[in-house]
């Protein structure tokens, strides 16, 4: 088959699927379970077609839902969308490359992992022509090859890349009798014996009785993520973020993919309204509740949020609290439970200062000025508090801290630094050191002088818990606390963003 016929072949075939594509999403109307039923749409890759159809028929018939399918290549689907960007709620692809060509394009939005697929060798049932790799296929030219289109087909396009890195792709393609849109086109051509041999997927395979497959080591280097994403133009995200949960949980959706063939992993357990418990030091409430609570509405959950010092959060965990997630105000007291979390994220820095009443009447300046006589001083509790135990620390290193214990100054402790802001403006203190984002609201009432504090920083990780049930959608919370949106909150608040700088470790996504 030579190159410019077969260029041109691809170019009709991508060109038809997609105007059957905007026609299929220009004239949806809701059928299934009743006209008033809410309604989920979908463009799915044809290679996860059996399990898809089958846990959208158990969805359907669980929760009243309308759920409706249109199957393609991935590239052509997602094509489709580009030419009708609200036409869908979701997009299931069989390669993850084509969830983030849609990011990039501004398509989609949130996308989970499902299951995994790699590319085999397929040949008749009982393999008549001895094929044992891919040099096989290259070996005998009598043979009758075919493959799915690489820009239309995700398994044509891991194919594609595979062999290109190997140099043999051109060879094969200049000897292929045909190329077919979708995976299943193939496998239908090898079924009734129109073809050879061809690479599709393994769990393609799985579904045909006529059908043989040949692992090869090569090939096996191509192993995709099927993964669902929702639509940037959706039209109901919060229900399709509900199916896509269940599309994507061990023990419904992947339950699909499993008897069907396909490789699955650790996917969350389904619930269909999860409750999430976020532990979350005092000082993050202004810089994450309205986050928290946006990601809530869309993603149809429960974040429970409890907020305080982290000493005393840490202290509920060591006598046997499990929250889901844990945002703490400093890397030492995530250290004090790391064996219940997944290794953590920082998102941010918050600066420690000194505060006094307006126009700084004492004269204060530096931590040696909270020695002179008289001053009530107000500082957070070095057991409850990340502020507290960072101040501590700083006095020790200036070698200040006995000399302020013997002064007397210290009148009172506090478990937040909110509570030593709310003291300087009632009047019941001369100075107290806090964190910076404890500022945010109380700028015009009080003095603000920045201290020099060397390496004693207090940086905010995020982690996950090891037990969590509710990993994947951990990893899309997080994914939203660290958008621009949030982390111009953080800013506001008079945090130092660090989260694009950090390098994420585990507790993100859970892959399958």
């Amino acid at each position: 088959m030579n190159r410019a016929p077969r260029t041109l072949v691809a170019m009709i075939v991508s060109l038809v699927v997609i105007a059957a594509l905007i026609a299929w999403l220009s004239s949806l109307v809701p059928s299934g379970p009743g006209e008033d039923a809410p309604r989920v749409r979908i463009a799915c890759a044809a290679g996860v077609k059996r399990p898809v159809e089958a846990a959208a028929r158990a969805y359907e018939e669980a929760y009243g839902v309308d759920v409706e399918l249109l199957y393609g290549g991935s590239a052509t689907l997602l094509g489709g969308l580009e030419i009708k960007p609200d036409s869908a709620d979701l997009y299931v692809a069989a390669d993850s490359s084509y969830i983030e060509d849609g990011r990039r394009k501004g398509l989609l939005r949130e996308s989970i992992p499902v299951a995994r697929l790699t590319p085999v060798i397929a040949v008749a049932t009982g393999n008549p022509h001895d094929i044992h790799d891919i040099n096989d296929l290259l070996a005998d030219k009598d043979l009758r090859v075919g493959l799915a289109n690489p820009e239309a087909a995700a398994v044509g396009r891991a194919t594609r890349q595979v062999l290109s890195e190997n140099d043999l792709w051109d060879p094969l393609a200049d000897r292929l009798v045909v190329m077919k849109p979708t995976v299943v086109d193939v496998a239908n051509d090898i079924a009734i014996g129109s073809l050879d041999a061809s690479v599709l997927w393994d769990a393609t395979t799985h579904q045909y009785e006529e059908i043989e497959m040949i692992e090869d080591p090569l090939l096996s280097s191509g192993t995709r993520t099927i993964e669902v994403a929702v639509v940037e133009g959706a039209q109901a995200p919060t229900e399709a973020l509900r199916f896509a949960r269940f599309l994507s949980s061990r023990d419904r959706g992947q339950a699909h993919f499993k008897r069907h063939g396909y490789q699955t992993g650790q996917g969350d357990l389904w619930s269909e309204r999860p409750r999430i418990v976020l532990f979350a030091g005092s000082m993050f409430n202004q810089a994450i509740e309205d986050t928290v609570q946006e990601f809530a509405l869309r993603e149809g959950v429960d974040v429970e949020r409890v907020y305080n010092g982290c000493g005393i959060l840490t202290g509920q965990m060591k006598a046997g609290a499990q929250p889901d997630a844990y945002l703490s105000c400093d890397v030492r007291f995530l250290e004090e439970v790391k064996g219940q979390f997944l290794p953590g994220r920082e998102l941010a820095e918050n600066p420690m200062v000194m505060i006094t009443p307006p126009g700084n009447p004492r004269d204060l300046h530096d931590l040696e000025d909270l020695l002179r006589p008289g001053l009530r001083v107000g500082l957070a509790h070095p057991e409850k508090s990340a502020l507290g135990a960072l101040t501590k620390r700083l006095l020790a290193d200036r070698e200040l801290e006995d000399e302020f214990i013997d002064s007397g100054n210290w009148v009172q402790q506090a478990p937040q630094g909110d509570f030593l802001v709310n003291a300087m403006r009632t009047g019941s203190l001369d100075a107290a050191i806090v964190y910076r984002s404890n500022t945010a609201r109380s700028d015009e009432q009080l003095e603000i002088l920045p201290l020099e504090t060397g390496s004693l920083l207090a940086r905010q990780p995020w982690a996950v818990s090891r037990s969590t049930e509710h990993r994947n959608t951990l990893s899309r919370l997080l994914e939203t606390l660290v958008d621009e949106r949030s982390a111009s909150r953080f800013r506001a608040l008079g945090f130092i963003w660090l989260a694009d700088r950090s390098v994420n470790q585990q507790g993100e996504a859970s892959t399958p």
